[in-house]
């Protein structure tokens, strides 16, 4: 299992309970392949530019274990989750 980093920029309409829901969701499917190590609620932040006419966003950061052939499924997951605007995984250098 390698290790990865992950950071989502979610849509600022989303409430805490929204953001709770998103986190529980990609915890439990980061587990089902891996484990993850933490999760970090790194709050409101303005956006450099503008995505989907949003000047501002919330990011999370997750840091976890996964086998390379599932960081695919998750990807894919994030695409058809509508509240978040952008995503990135990178794999961690031991």
């Amino acid at each position: 299992m390698n290790k990865y980093e992950s950071i989502i920029i979610v849509n600022p309409n989303v409430d805490e309970a929204g953001l709770k829901e998103i986190e529980e969701k990609f915890t439990g499917l980061i587990n089902e392949n891996g484990k993850v190590e933490s999760v970090e609620n790194m709050g409101k932040k303005k956006l450099a530019y503008e995505i989907k006419k949003n000047k501002e966003a919330t990011y999370m950061l997750f840091n976890f274990e996964a086998k390379p052939d599932s960081i695919a499924e998750l990807e894919r997951v994030y695409r058809i989750t509508d509240e978040i605007l952008k995503f990135i995984v990178v794999r961690k250098e031991d």
